[in-house]
This record gives structure tokens, sequence and C-alpha cells, in this order.
């Protein structure tokens, strides 16, 4: 049995979390230092944060920010949930941390780990491109792929730039990875 602290802002939003998680056989609400989990709603009380051994925390936010969700990691929450989350999700982050993992909702992780853009190319990579490109993938450098395709290594330069500008990459390790995303390239 995990044993839960509710840490609400009002009697209200208490009320609405106890009654959510009272509905879950695994978790029993105290009200003693004893909890396993604290589940709070916009800040986690200093008072909580004092006490050992040291409870996880479930964190309700209103504003899921990248910086507010940052934060709250860092100041000890070992999940952070929308404050509109499911009942299910409250209940799942609550088994969650008290397993000892770290649950955070994945929208809220794009801005950090990004999230593959859709190209739209104006015009298509030609055979002889997408050769290239593949030969790139392989890590080969420009005056190597001018000898195997028996080219000078300026028009191997002239495809790459034009590989880049169709793909709108920056970088030849970008132009790989979106032409892998696209199914372009196959390695």
């Amino acid at each position: 049995m995990i044993r839960v602290l509710i840490a609400a802002s009002s009697a209200i939003a208490r009320a609405g979390l106890e009654s959510v998680l009272k509905g879950s056989d695994s978790l029993e609400i105290v009200s003693s230092e004893e909890a396993d989990v604290i589940v709070a709603d916009e800040e986690i009380p200093e008072e909580l944060v004092e006490l050992r051994p040291k409870p996880a925390v479930v964190l309700l936010v209103a504003d899921p920010q990248p910086a507010t969700m940052l934060d709250a990691l860092r100041s000890g929450a070992r999940a952070v949930l929308w404050r509109d989350s499911t009942p299910n999700q409250i209940v799942a982050a609550v088994e969650a941390v008290a397993a000892g993992l770290v649950v955070v909702h994945p929208e809220d992780l794009e801005p950090w780990l990004g999230h593959p853009r859709a190209i739209e190319l104006t015009e298509p990579l030609s055979s002889r491109e997408l050769e290239v490109l593949g030969m790139i993938a392989e890590g080969l450098a420009n005056k190597v792929i001018a000898h195997r395709l028996g080219i000078s290594e300026h028009t191997v330069k002239f495809h790459v730039t034009s590989i880049m500008s169709k793909l709108k990459a920056a970088s030849r390790t970008e132009a790989v990875t979106l032409g892998l995303r696209q199914g372009l390239i196959l390695l």
C-alpha cells in the first residue's frame, strides 16, 4: 500500500484529490509525516521538503510551460502533471514515483527532446542527389564520393549544397537525419 499525503492549495482541491486517490486500491491517504508520496497542488510546501525519509512528490501545475516543468523537477518533484490531468494519470504518476520513476507528460518533453519536423520538399531530390546523400550517410568525404561516382569533387560539393538546400538542413548530419526520417535513405 502506497501512503499518500495531499498538500493542496485549497479545501476544494484537497477534496478533489482525495476523491481521485481513494478510488485506487493501492493507495492510502495519510495525514502524517509517514507518507511515501506527496501530491502537491502548484508548489511543494517547504515543511514537506525537509521530511526524512524524503517522500516522492507529484506536483500538479496550472502552467505546463517548459520553464515551470524544469523548475519543478529541480525543486524535487518526481512527477509534474497538468492540473487537469485525468484521475488515471494522477494515480499512475503516484504509483510510478513510488516505484522510483520520474513522470512527465510526453507533450511536455517536446521542447527538450525536439520533435521531428516534417519537410516539404520544394522539389524532389534527383537520383544522383539520393546517391550522394546515401554516401554522406555512410560517412564518406566529398573526395571519396567523387572517386566512387567518377565525378569531380566540385560536382559533389554542388550536389551536397543542393541536397542541404532542398532538405532545409544546416549540416550534413542534419541532412542525413532528415533523409532517414523521410525514408529517402536506408541504413
